[in-house]
């Protein structure tokens, strides 16, 4: 597969993926639970939502972790398994893709307001980040 970077400088545009919360609901996800944490204990259905996208077309895959921050998995009392999670995601994403697709991490928000607002410095939202981020990589 050709260079990313020489892809975007000279090639046609690169097509992402589409919705994967919507699609994982679909394959079965229940209702209020993280797609990341599911995804632990089922993969397949991940990879098939990735592949189907591969299928479509999709240039880029992006990792289910959109929700991978040590903030959002929180809620689901997986704060700790951070690293565990996003690697995995990288993994089924890598499996999915093949040769065929770019993979790249998804990070989405904290789901927290930053000081003053809430409780989170902008200091904690980079450790926050910076610990996806390394996860990903």
């Amino acid at each position: 597969m050709e260079d990313i970077l020489s892809r975007l400088k000279s090639g046609p545009v690169i097509v992402a993926d589409g919705a994967m919360g919507t699609m994982l609901q679909e394959a079965g996800l229940p209702a209020g639970m993280s797609p990341e944490s599911w995804l632990l204990e089922n993969p397949d259905p991940v990879r098939a939502v990735h592949r189907a996208y591969v299928e479509a077309g999709a240039d880029l895959i992006l990792t289910c972790t959109f929700g991978g921050t040590q903030t959002r998995l929180e809620r689901a009392g997986l704060s700790e398994r951070v690293a565990e999670i996003n690697q995995r995601a990288v993994e089924i994403t890598r499996e999915a893709a093949g040769d065929r697709a770019y993979v790249a991490g998804d990070v989405g928000p904290l789901g927290q307001f930053l000081a003053p607002l809430g409780k989170i410095t902008n200091e904690q939202a980079v450790e926050i980040f910076a610990e996806q981020a390394a996860a990903l990589a």
